[in-house]
């Protein structure tokens, strides 16, 4: 079988690889290495859509497996495979980075080549993650990640770039110190408890039984790597910092896909792996997230500066993604990873907005602008539909993942339901008043008077985005339908392992499933 997963994981490094054998002795070669670098993205795209054409959707087994020893010695495999689960962030990241590289192309004039390789890395270890069934394999394309993300930032961004940069190292890095010792700590325990040697075999470790202190304390190593990534409240404060410092490109895809790699990692590996441990922190986890839904609005709300604004803005919206999570039923689980595609579309598409008009201004001052629906009309057009898309209007995407995210939460304890719904209301207020103040009323600075309206890159790097927030607002079923069966197993996995390990982590039966729903309990 031709292995597709192998081709989409790698062709951005090669493409990367490419760009670097091409000489830029001065800046007459900067198109030639913009389009090779789009080129590239563009393949992997086609090769995402392609995967979803042959993703048979009612199986809810791993497909397109791919498995080679790589150190036997110590059970390290390549072993690779997607489900309904990791299908459409493989699509999302296919989509995003393209966009991001066309977004970058004016803004972006020195180091050329070296910016659009390190985007493809980025693309290439992101790809990477989502596909990974082999923990050591996993851990190694999740810090791959840190490098690339680290020079966009540090080389291609705003002024306080070089603090930002190490803010998220340091945050990131802390965290997935403590999940490789619980890697290799699974891997010791594997061998312990079944004689048959070291495993990082993911299906494998699904089995395996932990002692309930063992559990527990990957459960937090893991979920503490995950909560930095998200970032769930209180690790959030190295976020505002990476977006508003980073290129629009870096923003994009760090909104659009990074962020999800910590809500992925709960869905795939801690709750799954450590379900009784799961069942015991999800009301912790909940409420944190909902804390996090409220202030991140909260602080929005005062922000001056754009960029800072969308950024908070995540924080409040990835809470939302991390209550679904914690409410162990399928209309949570399911409106969570919805919901991922979502904020990657929404968010994205206001950085790129935010990135157009600094690109004019070359301030994000909200106080700046002012007046701008008579100058750039259709700007203003595209920029209302990505803010009701991100504040959840019925007919467009954001409004199924926080619809069923806020029914599955309902249906598990309707207190957390009531106070993250209120943060949905917060959204509109602080995205709608951030929406009139620039675009409406009298121009307020004559530098406004004279701004271009959309060019034809830009339609090229926004409608799209806009086009795909109306579809998935539209048309939901066709994500979720493929979704369906591996939520489901997922589901029933972590309720059947909780109950039957609920006598050795200390818990009676009664208490486990007051947390686990009935709709996903199995009898032990």
């Amino acid at each position: 079988m031709f292995p597709v997963l192998t081709t989409i994981v790698f062709l951005p490094l090669v493409g990367a690889l490419l760009l670097l054998l091409i000489e830029n002795r001065d800046g007459r070669r900067d198109a030639v290495i913009r389009w090779t670098a789009l080129a590239a993205s563009l393949l992997v795209f086609a090769a995402t859509l392609l995967l979803w054409s042959r993703f048979d959707p009612s199986c809810a087994d791993f497909q397109f497996v791919e498995r080679h020893d790589w150190i036997p010695s110590f059970g390290v495999q390549y072993f690779v495979g997607v489900d309904g689960i990791s299908l459409f962030l493989l699509v999302l990241t296919g989509v995003l980075t393209p966009v991001a590289l066309l977004s970058s192309w004016e803004s972006v004039h020195k180091k050329v080549k070296e910016f659009s390789a390190f985007l493809l890395v980025l693309e290439s270890a992101m790809l990477g993650v989502f596909v990974s069934l082999d923990l050591f394999l996993f851990y190694i394309f999740w810090d791959a990640m840190l490098i690339p993300m680290y020079f966009l930032i540090g080389v291609w961004g705003y002024d306080r770039r070089i603090y930002a940069a190490v803010k998220f190292i340091l945050f990131t890095a802390a965290g997935s110190v403590l999940m490789l010792l619980a890697i290799i700590g699974l891997a010791w325990m594997h061998n312990s408890i079944t004689g048959t040697g070291y495993s990082f075999d993911l299906l494998k470790l699904y089995d395996l039984r932990l002692p309930w202190q063992y559990e527990f304390w990957f459960f937090l190593a893991f979920t503490l790597a995950f909560a930095i990534k998200v970032p769930l409240f209180p690790f959030h404060t190295w976020l505002p910092d990476a977006h508003v410092e980073a290129p629009t490109a870096g923003s994009v895809i760090l909104a659009g896909v990074l962020l999800k790699m910590g809500t992925y990692g709960l869905v795939r590996f801690a709750f799954p792996l450590f379900p009784s441990a799961a069942a015991f922190f999800a009301p912790a986890l909940a409420l944190l997230a909902v804390i996090g839904i409220v202030y991140g609005a909260l602080v929005a709300m005062v922000q001056p500066d754009l960029k800072k604004l969308v950024a908070y803005s995540s924080v409040s919206h990835m809470g939302f993604v991390v209550l679904g999570i914690c409410a162990l039923n399928v209309q949570g689980m399911q409106g969570a990873i919805y919901q991922m595609l979502n904020h990657g579309i929404s968010t994205g598409g206001l950085f790129l907005i935010v990135g157009m008009l600094s690109d004019r201004r070359h301030t994000r001052q909200i106080a700046e602008f002012g007046g701008l629906k008579a100058v750039t009309p259709r700007l203003v057009a595209v920029f209302l539909l990505m803010t009701l898309s991100s504040i959840g209007l019925p007919g467009l995407n954001g409004f199924v993942g926080e619809f069923l995210i806020l029914l599955g939460a309902f249906r598990w304890d309707p207190r957390y339901a009531a106070f993250a719904a209120s943060g949905v209301i917060l959204s509109a207020v602080y995205m709608l008043w951030m929406f009139q103040r620039v675009n409406y009323g009298p121009v307020t600075h004559d530098e406004n008077r004279s701004l271009p309206d959309l060019t034809v890159r830009e339609r090229w790097v926004i409608i799209p985005m806009v086009a795909m927030a109306i579809f998935m607002g539209v048309l939901p079923g066709i994500f979720l339908r493929p979704m369906q069966p591996s939520v489901d197993r997922l589901l029933q996995r972590v309720s059947r392992e909780a109950v039957a390990r609920a006598p050795a982590a200390g818990r009676t039966d009664v208490t486990l499933r007051a947390t686990v729903p009935a709709d996903v309990r199995v009898k032990n």
